[in-house]
């Protein structure tokens, strides 16, 4: 089973993103309200992958997966975010995201990203 860590400042998201992983044979290990929070727990956790919310408050998720790609250079982080202009993206890409997943999502859609990231 494949474990997941969610970091979004939204609390209805993080339950939407864990609803879905979890009706699907993923774990969630743990969540966080922003990148500070998502950084440690990442530590701490060792999750095989990690959904990452852009804007939030304290850090943000591109400085947070800038930090998790310092901490571990093959880490698997995918931005989930409404802001999904193209500069976003380049820049989560130039971070070292594996992938972009815009909201408002569709099922489908997540999960096929995260498999594709763990090459499922």
């Amino acid at each position: 089973m494949k474990r997941v860590l969610i970091v979004d400042d939204a609390a209805f998201m993080r339950m939407a993103i864990k609803n879905i992983l979890q009706k699907h044979n993923f774990e969630v290990v743990g969540e966080a309200e922003n990148g500070l929070v998502g950084v440690k727990k990442y530590m701490e956790l060792q999750p095989d992958i990690v959904t990452m919310d852009i804007t939030m408050p304290e850090m943000t998720g591109l400085d947070a997966l800038r930090q998790i790609k310092k901490i571990d250079a093959n880490a698997n982080v995918v931005m989930v975010s409404a802001m999904g202009q193209e500069t976003m993206v380049k820049d989560s890409i130039i971070s070292g995201a594996k992938s972009f997943i815009v909201k408002p999502f569709k099922e489908d859609h997540v999960l096929q990203t995260l498999n594709k990231v763990l090459g499922l």
